[in-house]
């Protein structure tokens, strides 16, 4: 998680969420949000490291990668990971607004999904990050 922490720190006037793949205890893959500066509504951190992780492996399906992310993944990135075939998400700040693997919403409960998925990891230090970027953002 720390690794997805500071990845998060580089998304600039981005949110700053980061997100890492590892496979086999390496990390194949990270990324932060930059929505913003590609104008992409897709350009999420989960979904970039997806794409990144791919093509590190040459293949669609991530069996047996675990992603660390800062935030709760959002509908469109949860469905993301279980298409992939993620094995695991461990993520750190909860997002009661759009969190769709428990808080708002549990997508997993739409298929019979195996993915695994542990919240509240480094929480503290994830909540500050978010916090303290929205704090210059108001």
């Amino acid at each position: 998680m720390s690794k997805a922490i500071e990845t998060a720190k580089q998304a600039g006037f981005e949110i700053p969420v980061g997100a890492v793949i590892v496979k086999n205890g390496e990390i194949i893959a990270s990324a932060y949000n930059i929505k913003e500066q590609m104008n992409d509504v897709t350009a999420h951190a989960e979904v970039l490291a997806i794409r990144e992780a791919e093509k590190k492996l040459n293949n669609w399906r991530l069996n047996d990668c675990i992603m660390y992310v800062t935030l709760e993944p959002c509908p469109m990135c949860a469905w993301a990971i279980i298409q992939s075939r993620i094995k695991a998400v461990y993520f750190g700040s909860y997002d009661l607004s759009y969190g769709a693997l428990g808080s708002k919403i549990n997508i997993r409960t739409l298929v019979d999904s195996k993915l695994e998925v542990y919240g509240g990891i480094m929480e503290k230090e994830c909540d500050e990050l978010l916090e303290n970027f929205f704090r210059g953002v108001r």
